[in-house]
This record gives C-alpha cells, structure tokens and sequence, in this order.
C-alpha cells in the first residue's frame, strides 16, 4: 500500500523529540549552545523567523549538513554534538527533516511543536515580516 503524506508525518512523530515554544524560549535565554534552525523556503523566511534562526531549507538539508560537501552551511554542519531545534510553519516539514538530520549522526535533534504557528499564536519574539 502507498504512503500518504499523514504516514510519513505520523512516522517522523514517533522517531523524534519534539519540543514547546516556551522550553525553546527558555532554551534561548539560558543556554549558548542552542542552533535553531528554519527549514522553510527563503521567501517564507524573509516574512519572518524565529530570532538567530539559520536557513536550510529542507530541500537542501542533507548537503547543507554534511561537512564532506563543499557547500555545506557551517554552523549546521558542525552541530552534530549540539542542540538543533528545527522548525517549519506547523512543524510537519521540520519532523521529516528532523528524522533526516537524526540519521546523518546528529545527537540532539528537536522539532519546535507547532512550528512558527504556534509560536507567532503565543505572541513569540518574530524577526522580519
């Protein structure tokens, strides 16, 4: 039987850790150690984005994260030890890309619950737009 879309999102949900708005808010005040990181496309970025958050858009994530590619973004790429909060607008492409980012050796992969959604909802710190 085909997969549907809802599969491989359900999936991605029981493989990764997710996390909420005010633990990231938390994450962000306390700790240095913290990457967040938008996988959404670059114009969606530029409406708006979570404060110091990099842009890898899911499409390119496996390049853009892995060190041995030429062109690979070099604060994900040596992340692989550290904190990576990925987000999305509801936090479905993020998941795909957070299993992703799990099997290419990353250790510490979360997914903002909700995405930029949620987060924007909760009256959250938004950078653009």
């Amino acid at each position: 039987m085909a997969k549907s879309l809802g599969d491989y999102i359900r999936e991605a949900r029981r493989q990764i850790r997710e996390i909420d708005c005010d633990t990231l808010e938390d994450w962000l005040r306390s700790r240095d150690d913290v990457l967040v990181v938008d996988v959404r496309e670059a114009d969606e970025y530029l409406e708006g984005h979570l404060p110091d958050a990099i842009l890898v858009p899911r499409g390119n994530i496996e390049a853009l994260a892995d060190p041995d590619y030429g062109h690979c973004h070099p604060q994900l790429a040596a992340a692989r030890d550290r904190p990576v909060v990925l987000y999305c607008t509801s936090g479905t492409r993020s998941a795909l890309a957070a299993v992703t980012l799990q099997e290419m050796g990353f250790a510490q992969v979360y997914n903002l619950a909700g995405g930029l959604e949620v987060w924007d909802a909760e009256d959250k710190p938004v950078i653009g737009g």
